[in-house]
């Protein structure tokens, strides 16, 4: 084989990292529940688990892939020691690459959708119930969205297909520069609206009572939910990028710029959104909704609206197709890992691939509506969410950290010595104690919460069903970390 692929330079690393981990969660959810949550008083919380929980997940990540110099298909093989089953952790890693492509294309289909509506001037003057109707009738259009769905795929792949330095770090670097730029201008316009003082009060002065309102311990598990899942970390993305990188920097140190990247879009987020929607008397909520008819009513009474409209969607179809962009590279590099084939049959066989798999959550809002398989009014593509979100990301999360500190695993003395090779902040060494075992608890309390949550609402015997899969899934997760004592010495 070819020898490994490296980035051209650390901000390619920097901004691909981070285009992989800023998605919809970072405009759709952020905003909204840091206002609810106390605005500033809630990102000071929600800044600090970034540091201790998100950030360290990161950097095992990066470590575990800048170790190997392979993607989570070959990643814990070279790693482990001899005799045990770390590996087995490839099938499930790729299965949550694959589970999220199958209807986050059709959701970055969705922007690509709704930029071209602005820019054609297709939204402009609809009133509220129209602006509804649009977003009904798309999810009732398989055709639309199978056609959007399909553009993305394939401009996707057209990028991966170009190589690392020439296709997927060139072009990203230049989506996301465009997207920080935007970003910054749309800002600028949303807070000069006339009103707007008060949706940037609302966000961003510390309002410490709503948060004890709220109840401090929600809060503070919202912040620490949010930390987790803002990063993309579990599915082994990170982990392709990291065997991408060279050994000239420390890692953790280009993982704090990466989380400062991430960060920083989801503040600006908020700047853009909350003061709009404060100027035009409209509630700011969290969603699709938000998206999709909620800011197109803003900005058809906004002035040049259509402008800004467009500028918007642009720029949220750039950081929906910088994630699938960099999802699509880590299934193309595990693939001519494992199976040792180039990249452009690599890129063909799941091209195809990515459009079928695609297809169901497509005909879930339509054709196959009937099919709810989380309840009453769900779709097939609640079920890919909940089995990425729910189980694959923190699961994830959790064996990545403890394959690195385990004695049958990497083991804590190499994972740091990968982690400080180079040049910049070395990853502190006395928090070995707090990676081994309160790292790991608060990753299992954040996953059993977020099933909690789920089907509590649903009666008892429904949330009892579905803990038992809860732990029957981290039992089997925690299985591929047991030692193997026949294999001892």
């Amino acid at each position: 084989m070819n020898e490994r692929e490296k980035f051209g330079s650390r901000l390619g690393f920097i901004l691909v990292s981070a285009g992989c981990a800023i998605g919809l969660g970072n405009v759709w959810k952020f905003p909204y529940i840091c206002g609810e949550n106390g605005g500033a008083a809630f990102i000071i919380i929600y800044l600090i688990f970034l540091a201790i929980l998100g950030l360290p997940i990161m950097i095992c990540e990066f470590a575990i892939g800048r170790g190997s110099r392979t993607s989570v298909a070959k990643s814990f093989d070279v790693l482990e020691p001899e005799g045990q089953k770390w590996h087995h952790f490839k099938w499930y890693s790729i299965a949550g690459n694959y589970l999220l492509m199958m209807f986050y294309t059709m959701v970055c289909g969705w922007m690509f959708y709704y930029a071209y509506r602005m820019i054609s001037g297709k939204m402009h003057g609809l009133s509220v119930l129209e602006v509804q109707n649009v977003f009904s009738q798309m999810l009732t259009s398989p055709a639309t969205m199978t056609g959007w769905m399909i553009i993305t795929t394939l401009l996707a792949f057209g990028v991966c297909v170009l190589g690392l330095k020439n296709g997927v770090e060139k072009i990203t670097k230049i989506m996301m520069i465009l997207l920080l730029l935007m970003m910054m201008v749309l800002a600028i316009n949303s807070v000069l609206l006339d009103n707007a003082g008060d949706g940037v009060r609302f966000y961003l002065i510390p309002d410490f009572q709503r948060l004890m309102e709220n109840g401090i311990g929600n809060v503070i598990f919202a912040a620490m939910t949010h930390a987790f899942f803002t990063l993309s970390v579990g599915m082994g993305c990170m982990s392709i990028f990291g065997s991408y990188l060279g050994k000239e920097r420390k890692l953790t140190g280009e993982a704090i710029s990466i989380v400062l990247v991430d960060t920083f879009v989801a503040l600006i987020a908020g700047l853009i959104i909350i003061p709009s929607c404060f100027a035009y008397g409209v509630e700011p909520d969290a969603g699709p909704s938000l998206l999709f008819i909620t800011l197109p009513n803003v900005f058809n009474h906004m002035p040049a609206g259509r402008i800004w409209g467009t500028m918007f969607f642009i720029f949220m179809a750039f950081a929906a197709m910088s994630t699938v962009i960099a999802v699509f590279e880590a299934i193309i590099a595990a693939n001519m890992d494992l199976f040792q084939v180039e990249r452009k049959k690599a890129v063909f066989v799941n091209a195809i691939a990515i459009i079928i798999l695609s297809l169901p959550a497509i005909l879930g809002f339509n054709l196959l509506s009937s099919i709810q398989p989380m309840g009453p009014g769900s779709s097939i593509m609640d079920l890919e969410d909940f089995l990425v979100s729910y189980n694959i990301l923190p699961l994830g999360s959790l064996l990545f950290v403890i394959f690195c500190v385990k004695k049958n695993g990497w083991g804590f003395d190499k994972f740091i010595d990968e982690c400080d090779t180079g040049s910049g902040i070395d990853f502190p060494r006395c928090v070995k104690g707090y990676m081994t075992y309160f790292l790991p608890l608060i990753i299992i309390v954040v996953y059993l919460k977020g099933y909690y949550d789920m089907f509590a609402p649903r009666g008892p015997k429904v949330l009892t069903f579905w803990m038992m899969i809860a732990f029957v899934m981290l039992a089997l997760v925690l299985n591929f970390g047991r030692t193997r004592k026949q294999t001892e010495k």
